[in-house]
């Protein structure tokens, strides 16, 4: 239950995969359905389909560019969902997360993972070092699906735990935000 005198903490739910046929839709759908049940946070949905990116990083920021870092600047929080390819992430995540910087800095980040097997837990690691770069802190716990099993146990368990953890994360950073600025 959220202290009415606080804000809202600003969650971005990104969706990572581009794909035609991913999964990333059907599991970004599940983790914000359930998310929204908190009243701590306000969510938006990030889908990278959503952006027409150029193939090559252009010598200035197109439209869409743009659009997509001033939603990062404006979240206190993440979500990232994020299928593992070739035991990676996409690169169609690792292209919009270089689209930003200044915005990511001292903000939360979890992720929700999926793929075959080992889900999406090598993908998570290397994606632990990019956003340890850019001045972030990722969280230890985080929601992983095999997509061989079919039975989601703890699955819900799992994304609760997340999201009280990106919660005291986000309104702790958001406050040191706003009492000292960060120097990177």
């Amino acid at each position: 239950m959220r202290d009415q005198d606080i804000p809202p903490l600003r969650v971005a739910v990104i969706i990572g995969s581009t794909r035609e046929g991913r999964v990333g839709e059907k599991v970004g759908r599940w983790f914000t359905e359930l998310a929204a049940e908190r009243d701590e946070m306000e969510l938006a949905v990030v889908d990278l389909v959503d952006f027409d990116f150029p193939a090559r990083y252009p010598h200035r920021a197109t439209e869409q560019m743009r659009e997509f870092v001033t939603e990062v600047g404006r979240a206190d929080a993440f979500v990232v969902v994020t299928p593992e390819y070739n035991r990676s992430f996409p690169a169609s995540l690792k292209q919009a997360i270089d689209y930003a910087y200044d915005e990511w800095q001292t903000k939360p980040v979890a992720f929700v993972s999926y793929g075959h097997g080992s889900g999406g837990l090598y993908a998570v690691e290397q994606l632990r070092s990019v956003f340890t770069e850019l001045h972030t802190v990722t969280l230890r716990n985080g929601v992983s699906i095999n997509l061989l099993d079919e039975a989601p146990e703890g699955r819900d368990r799992a994304a609760w735990l997340m999201l009280d953890q990106l919660g005291w994360w986000g309104l702790a950073l958001r406050e040191a935000r706003a009492a000292r600025p960060y120097v990177s």
